[in-house]
């Protein structure tokens, strides 16, 4: 694995998973990396993952699987991207390990305070701003997956166990390339330039404005850059792809658990340029784009 973490100027990470009919396989070919390199349809495709690449204005990385062989092209692909609102999904499958061993429930009611708001993508901040809610796991879960909502995101994150606990669940699983450090709220301000937040309880969505709105420009630049080469919270093309495709094989959680995310993934709203399913593709399934820490 390249000893590196080149964020500049890159679009995230494209970790993809596809699982298509012998009707779709036979005209679009993924060609397995134990196959002969001089392959030609594997060449043919890798040359056209790189031409488009090209025009992304940024470093790309790309991993795909065919579900049914197993074979698989990939760009970049142990290199580290920053996961931006990818995270959410090794966040998930921490979450429902919980669930399944007893130590959470679906309908477990969680309170939203005042303090659980904050910036970023998602409703629940731009619909309140004082708290005053509950809301069950299943609900929040929800929110993060389907509209990728960041306050729903590290009220999980905190109830996963933080990132700590979300990082040695993928090392359990045998899928190193994954580093989960940060709350959603701390990755916003490490890259807005403002590292030293005042204590949670005094957080608010006010306090949020407040602080952020006092970072001069050119120090919002260097926070951000600072940002680019920093190891944590990064995954590698392949390692989110192994961790989709063991999503994809219900091996990971239980039955329900399994359907469950499954299910939500596949409700997703956000993302519109992701692969869609056809008559021909019945069982795709696919993670859009990282976005950059902007739009976590």
């Amino acid at each position: 694995m390249k000893n590196k973490a080149r964020h500049a100027n890159r679009i995230g990470a494209v970790a993809l998973i596809i699982a298509v009919t012998t009707i779709a396989q036979a005209q679009n070919p993924i060609v397995t990396r134990s196959q002969p390199p001089s392959d030609p349809a594997l060449q043919r495709l890798e040359r056209e993952v790189a031409r488009l690449a090209k025009f992304a204005g940024g470093i790309v990385g790309v991993t795909a699987i065919h579900l049914e062989t197993g074979r698989r092209v990939s760009l970049n692909g142990e290199d580290r991207f920053p996961m931006a609102s990818t995270f959410k999904v090794p966040i998930a499958v921490q979450l429902l390990t919980r669930v399944d061993k007893g130590e959470l429930k679906l309908d477990q009611m969680i309170e939203v305070n005042q303090s659980d708001l904050h910036p970023g993508s998602g409703t629940l901040t731009e619909l309140f701003n004082k708290g005053g809610l509950s809301l069950s796991i299943r609900n929040l879960m929800e929110l993060m997956l389907l509209i990728s909502d960041n306050s729903a995101t590290d009220i999980l994150f905190r109830e996963a166990g933080g990132g700590e606990a979300v990082t040695a669940r993928m090392r359990a699983l045998g899928i190193e390339g994954i580093n989960v450090s940060r709350s959603c709220a701390r990755l916003i301000a490490d890259w807005v330039g403002v590292p030293n937040l005042p204590p949670e309880e005094s957080w608010s969505p006010e306090m949020f404005k407040l602080v952020f709105s006092t970072v001069k420009p050119e120090e919002q630049k260097a926070a951000a850059k600072r940002l680019d080469s920093d190891p944590r919270d990064t995954s590698t093309p392949d390692a989110m792809a192994a961790l989709l495709e063991r999503i994809y094989r219900k091996d990971l959680l239980k039955v329900e658990s399994a359907e469950l995310l499954l299910d939500i993934m596949r409700r997703c709203t956000t993302g519109e340029a992701r692969l869609e399913r056809s008559a021909r593709q019945p069982t795709t399934l696919a993670l859009s784009p990282c976005r950059t820490a902007r739009a976590t």
